[in-house]
């Protein structure tokens, strides 16, 4: 069956060639893909209407720097939100909740799990939980009007759906983009 297929060895091979590299490398990588996902969460604050689509990308730099190691995914993580501080304050509270925990679960799921039902859960229980948060804990809207910060479970419902399809939609994505590193290293 599909979601019970093993993910090849690729994502370990990538992982082992990341290891060669020194570590003054390793940081540049880190610091590069915060970078890169700090622009692309700011944009949803900074560029209003095309920014909203734009802001979603910032999973990927996340999730391909805990691919490669989970320690220095954590570090692009926390270093991508002192970025964020500066660059655009309003987007703090939806990054690491959302987009960044996201990507940390997921690259982290890749180095834990083999099956890709593993790892589309562990994403989206990670975005789940961080949905979950800013709406019951700290009543952010995260989902604007369309959820209130009362509990209902047509909207718990509907978080899980949407959590384990995104999951998937970025489960997928990293592979693909796995498949193009792959052939870029070889």
């Amino acid at each position: 069956m599909y979601f019970f297929k093993p993910i090849s060895d690729e994502v370990r091979l990538i992982q082992e060639k990341f290891n060669h590299h020194k570590k003054t490398m390793k940081h540049m990588l880190v610091s590069i893909f915060s970078c890169i996902a700090a622009i692309l969460q700011a944009a949803g604050g900074m560029l209003p209407g095309i920014g909203y689509f734009i802001s979603p990308l910032a999973t990927a730099p996340i999730l391909l720097c805990s691919i490669f190691s989970i320690p220095f995914g954590v570090m692009s993580y926390f270093l991508t939100m002192m970025l964020l501080f500066i660059l655009e304050p309003t987007e703090l509270m939806i990054f690491p909740f959302t987009t960044g925990l996201l990507g940390l679960g997921i690259g982290t799921s890749f180095s834990l799990f083999r099956k890709r039902i593993s790892m589309i859960a562990s994403g989206a229980i990670f975005l789940f939980l961080g949905i979950m948060s800013l709406l019951y804990i700290f009543h952010f809207p995260v989902l604007g009007p369309a959820a209130s910060d009362s509990f209902s479970f047509l909207t718990i419902g509907s978080i899980s759906l949407f959590s384990f399809l995104y999951s998937w939609l970025w489960v997928e994505i990293a592979l693909i983009i796995f498949k193009r590193i792959k052939m870029i290293m070889v």
